[in-house]
């Protein structure tokens, strides 16, 4: 990727305080050659001007121009940047020396991006600047802009300064490594890898029956057919995909984020957990779909296909979490807006209890809910990280028992016990609540939900 191109055909010429040094002492010993009538203060004061005249006179007309291009302007977090800065003189007279600094997104550690990078330029001639760093957290970044400032006629003038603009480098968050059993509430689909409760062809054994038209011979059981004198064949309950609705829910953001090598926040947890889920189930042909639960509401159609999946690594960059004081559309998560076939995997720190609260409407509706707990458990065990506020609350966006840089220990322990009581109201209503620990995290829970679906319920009759 190249970054806009900034001629210096136009710039402007500055003195440096080299020149008024040159100005001050040239006048000064003229006057005194004039006052005290000695003219060999003239003979002192002659190369001096003679050097500056000439400096001058070989200024060069237009300045440097300058470009910052990307070897990669998409990389996995963690990856290496690899930046290049070309400067061109398109005059014939060199410059004496040309200053290049660079700044940077916070997320984009770039070597030596604090100090200046200065060398020589010869005319019609121009020098490349290779820069390599390191993109520690997924999003949307900036490399640049470049400064760049070009000193001639003897550091006697200076140009204005040029920025070369910044380029945009996109980082996607770190996949997570995910795993989960095979089990599914309700595999609808034409193809995949579940077990559905269709017969058809697939791997799991649903029965023997007797042999009909269209059967298959290497289906035959001959150990019963043997037996019963009639031509039994085994019946098979065919393998399809399933529909995933990742939901994450952005409503807060706690702690603070360190990179891809340091501390992790709420929304570092929930997108490297959305893409690792995404991940795994799309390898597998089923259906994802991502959506929001926040101020914005965004959603990404269900799709399949690791097409779909890069969609989904570029829906994930633009997650942000609500404002403090946003408010939620009225008409948000209808009945309609998602399948009730699909399985909803909600990934929320829990800490507003609007997010309770949808959870609960999804099991009362009869979906197929699984929560994963996103709150990092350093922050559960210090407490003292910034949580934001309930609606209602006071403050500037802490819960109320945080005042200044400490927090009252009993209203902490408050805090944890509310939060039990709330995961505790969750399970009641059927809701499973797990901690995200990668591969496996979902396997006891998609059991219970998948063995909840197909068994039988209890009718009220009228």
């Amino acid at each position: 990727m190249i970054g806009d191109v900034t001629s210096g055909s136009s710039v402007r010429w500055q003195p440096t305080r080299a020149f008024g040094r040159v100005i001050v002492v040239v006048g000064l010993l003229l006057l005194l050659a004039v006052f005290t009538r000695r003219p060999d203060l003239v003979v002192f004061a002659a190369p001096f001007a003679i050097g500056t005249a000439l400096g001058l006179w070989r200024r060069p007309t237009g300045g440097p121009e300058a470009h910052l291009t990307l070897a990669e302007p998409s990389l996995p977090e963690g990856g290496v940047v690899r930046a290049g800065i070309d400067v061109t003189n398109h005059d014939r007279i060199r410059y004496d020396l040309v200053i290049i600094r660079m700044t940077t997104d916070r997320w984009v550690r770039m070597r030596y991006d604090e100090r200046p990078y200065a060398t020589g330029l010869a005319g019609e001639r121009n020098i490349g600047v290779d820069l390599n760093g390191r993109a520690l957290r997924w999003g949307r970044h900036l490399v640049g802009p470049v400064m760049i400032h070009a000193v001639v006629a003897d550091g006697l003038m200076v140009s204005a300064p040029l920025d070369a603009p910044a380029a945009d480098l996109t980082v996607y968050p770190m996949t997570e490594a995910f795993r989960a059993n095979d089990a599914m509430p309700r595999a609808a689909g034409v193809i995949g890898f579940h077990r559905s409760r269709r017969p058809g062809e697939g791997g799991e054994l649903a029965g023997v029956r007797l042999f009909g038209p269209g059967d298959r011979l290497r289906r035959i059981d001959w150990r019963v057919s043997l037996r019963t004198r009639q031509l039994h064949v085994a019946a098979t309950l065919s393998d399809r995909d399933a529909e995933v609705v990742v939901l994450l829910d952005v409503l807060h953001e706690v702690g603070r984020s360190g990179g891809i090598g340091g501390t992790r926040s709420v929304l570092d947890t929930t997108v490297r957990a959305a893409a690792g889920i995404g991940d795994y189930y799309l390898h597998h042909g089923d259906r994802v779909s991502f959506m929001e639960y926040g101020w914005q509401s965004r959603r990404l159609r269900p799709s399949s296909g690791h097409r779909h999946y890069l969609t989904a690594l570029e829906w994930l960059l633009d997650v942000v979490p609500s404002p403090v004081d946003g408010d939620m559309p009225a008409s948000v998560f209808g009945a309609q807006t998602i399948s009730p076939n699909a399985l909803i995997v909600v990934l929320t720190p829990l800490v507003d209890p609007r997010s309770a609260a949808m959870l609960a409407r999804f099991a009362r509706a009869g979906r197929f809910v699984v929560a994963i707990d996103t709150m990092p458990p350093h922050l559960l065990d210090a407490l003292g990280a910034v949580v934001p506020r309930r609606r209602g609350d006071a403050g500037t966006g802490a819960l109320p028992w945080l005042t200044g840089t400490g927090y009252n220990a009993p209203a902490a322990r408050l805090w944890r016990l509310e939060r039990e009581n709330t995961l505790g109201r969750l399970r009641e209503h059927g809701v499973p609540v797990v901690t995200w620990r990668g591969p496996g995290s979902l396997d006891e829970v998609l059991q219970q939900v998948s063995r909840m679906s197909t068994s039988p319920h209890a009718a009220v009759r009228v």
